[in-house]
Formats: C-alpha cells, sequence, structure tokens
C-alpha cells in the first residue's frame, strides 16, 4: 500500500511538472502570435488537439473543451483558426526549437527531409483540391497536398516547414507544357557487381535489410545550357533481392568517401517522417480540417505541428531505455506505440547476402563500424531522390 501510495505520489507529480511545461510553451507560443486577445483560442485550439477523439476540426474540440458554451467556444476557435492575421511561420519556428532542445539530446540533425502529405477530399472547392498522386494510396486521388521540411535524426523529426502545393489548375498562369519524366534507367553493369546486405533498422516484423550498390555518375539536366559540365556525384542504388531490377535510386553530393553505411543511414531516414506524419494525422488531426481557405488551413497546420512538438519534446525528454514508458494517463502516452523499442544511433550493419548474378566473389559477412564524422555530419540539403538541386544565383 505505502508502495502503491508513492507511485500515485510520483505520477502526480510528474503530472504537475508536464502541466508546467505546457504553460510555459503556451506562452512562448502567445508571444509569437502576438496579440494578448488570441492566448484564450490558442490554448482552446491546442488543448483540443491534445485531447483524445476521433475528429479535431473545431465543432468537436469545441465541445470537449467547453461543453457549457460550445457555440460561443465554437465562434471563438473558428474565428481564430479561419480569419485571424497571425503568422503560422512564427509560431511553427517556436515549435520547432522547442522540440529540437530536446531531439539533439539523443543526437544531432542528421538531415533536412522534404517530405509531401495529402489530405482526400469529397468536393472541389477548398483551395489546392485536384486530381494529384497521395502517396499511402499510390494512385491519383482528389486531395489536397501539403509539403513540408522535416529536421530528423533516427530518435525524431520536427516539422519546421509547410506549405500547401498548389496544382497549376489553381496557378492561374496559363497552359504549360510538361514533360513527363520515366524513371531512370541505368545499365546493368553499374549495379551487378558485388554488393552486399545492409540492415538500417529494426522494424514491428523483424529487420530491415535490402541490398545496394554504390557507383559515381555525372547527372545530366539542361546540359545545352551549360559550358562546364556538371560535377560527379554519388548514385546509391537500391536492388531487393527477388526483384528483377533495382527499386530505388538517390543521388548524392556528400564527399565521395562517404561510408556505403552512412549512406543507406540517410536514404532510409525517412521512414521517421512517415512514421511521425502518420501520428500528426491519427492522433493529432491534421488532415481533420474542415474549412476551405487558405489561411485557415495553414493555421490548422501549424497549431496541429505546435501540439506535436510539444508531445515530442515530453517523449525525448526520457532516456532512450525508457522512452517506451510514459506517465500512464499524460498526452505523451498517446504518440507512443505499445510496441515501440529504442532506436539505435549508427546501427547500420551489413549482413552477408548472396553475390548478383554477375558477381565473382562473396560477400563479406564482417560488421562494419560506424560511419565516421556520422555524429557530426552537417550536409542536411545533400542527400535527396533521384532529383538535382541548381544553385540560384
Amino acid at each position: 500500500m505505502v508502495r502503491r501510495s508513492a507511485i500515485l505520489l510520483l505520477m502526480a507529480g510528474q503530472r504537475a511538472e508536464e502541466e508546467r511545461r505546457f504553460e510555459e510553451y503556451l506562452g512562448l507560443l502567445g508571444k509569437a502570435i502576438g496579440h494578448a486577445d488570441r492566448t484564450g483560442p490558442l490554448r482552446a485550439y491546442l488543448t483540443g488537439l491534445l485531447l483524445a477523439g476521433e475528429r479535431k476540426s473545431v465543432e468537436p474540440m469545441a465541445a470537449k473543451v467547453d461543453p457549457r458554451h460550445v457555440s460561443m467556444r465554437h465562434q471563438s476557435m473558428h474565428h481564430f483558426v479561419a480569419n485571424a492575421p497571425w503568422d503560422e511561420r512564427a509560431v511553427i519556428a517556436v515549435a520547432r526549437d522547442y522540440a529540437l532542445a530536446q531531439l539533439e539530446r539523443h543526437g544531432p540533425v542528421a538531415a533536412g527531409v522534404v517530405n509531401d502529405s495529402g489530405f482526400p477530399k469529397k468536393g472541389t472547392h477548398s483551395v489546392g483540391v485536384a486530381r494529384q498522386y497521395r502517396g499511402p494510396m499510390g494512385k491519383q486521388d482528389n486531395c489536397q497536398v501539403a509539403v513540408t521540411l522535416s529536421l530528423v535524426n533516427s530518435s525524431m523529426s520536427v516539422p519546421c516547414a509547410y506549405r500547401l502545393y498548389l496544382p497549376e489548375a489553381w496557378t492561374k498562369v496559363g497552359p504549360k507544357i510538361v514533360s513527363a519524366v520515366a524513371p531512370p534507367r541505368f545499365p546493368r553493369r553499374l549495379v551487378s557487381r558485388p554488393n552486399r546486405n545492409w540492415l538500417w533498422r529494426e522494424g514491428t516484423k523483424g529487420s530491415m535489410h535490402s541490398r545496394f550498390a554504390l557507383t559515381r555518375v555525372r547527372p545530366a539536366h539542361r546540359d545545352h545550357l551549360r559550358v562546364v559540365p556538371r560535377a560527379p556525384e554519388s548514385l546509391l542504388i537500391e536492388w531487393p533481392h527477388g526483384e528483377p531490377e533495382p527499386t530505388r535510386y538517390w543521388l548524392s553530393t556528400l564527399p565521395p568517401d562517404t561510408a556505403l553505411a552512412e549512406l543507406v543511414r540517410l536514404a532510409k531516414i525517412r521512414w521517421r517522417i512517415e512514421r511521425d506524419f502518420q501520428e500528426l494525422k491519427d492522433e493529432i488531426g491534421l488532415d481533420h480540417y474542415e474549412g476551405r481557405g487558405w489561411r485557415g488551413l495553414h493555421h490548422h497546420g501549424a497549431l496541429g505541428i505546435a501540439a506535436y512538438a510539444f508531445l515530442a519534446a515530453e517523449r525525448a525528454r526520457l532516456p532512450p531505455s525508457t522512452a517506451c514508458l510514459p506517465v500512464p494517463g499524460s498526452p505523451t502516452q498517446r504518440l507512443l506505440p505499445a510496441r515501440s523499442r529504442p532506436c539505435v544511433l549508427n546501427g547500420t550493419t551489413p549482413l552477408p547476402s548472396p553475390p548478383f548474378e554477375s558477381a565473382t566473389r562473396a560477400c563479406s559477412p564482417r560488421p562494419c563500424a560506424p560511419a565516421p564524422g556520422a555524429a557530426t555530419l552537417q550536409a542536411p540539403k545533400s542527400f535527396y531522390d533521384t532529383v538535382v538541386l541548381e544553385a540560384v544565383s
């Protein structure tokens, strides 16, 4: 009985500390929004996003936050998100800095990842709606697409930019000629040399691993406008065992001597973004906004990112060995998978694998040491999927 009472007191103290940090966080966001009259709606909106519920649009959140004055609370929150002229970029900047302070306790930022996130829509009047590619479905759908930039390491990610993509039909600049770009095809001799199977992380269904090849190429893009040829870049190729040909390609401007293990780790770090955005949608309601306007959509997205940044920072305060054991009943608990396991930094390890058909020697089964300089990587924009970035003068 004494032990149970002590545990309850400890949990109560931790919840009180979490509430104190939430109040401080609201104060920082309030300064970014810049008007004292908006503090109340800000608190109500963030609280509504953090509370449990299947729908995180304005009316259901108002009913949960203030059940005795639903109409008044709904009007206040709706005006705050849809019409009030505050800068969503300033709010995201505060959320980014707040979460980064905890993210970097588990390791430095490894990369900046550009991601697209689709929001399905039934009508055609919401800003940016069109039939366009939606990642989870793997095909075109009637939806909005938001483009985000996230800072990420192997433990967590922090969204730091959020913008709606406007299809051509919404830009009203007249017809354009767009050339289709087919997936790149490379001679088999580039990827048929001996290789190894690389493991980059543990998944819920076992180890995530595949075969990779690395070579140097010189990208070509509008070269008829250039006088000097482009500098060579590294080409990372993924060819899973059993596939008739490679399935994915990455171009890298990192130094030529960058270890293959480090390139694989950076290429596959995107899984963290996909997982975190799934939580943003399922737990925070990033795609639940029911308004049609540009301002409201971006305000809702910024507040969703702010709510998620607080929960991510709370989760990151725990040491890695206890990161999956939050305080029962705390809001942080909802964002942790039931079977989550601590991530291992720089955990890219080669596994023995059969060579490609034309290989003449077996693959080395020796474990690979962490890539030199991995902990101090300072090139978040140097790694991207089959895209060549051009410098703008």
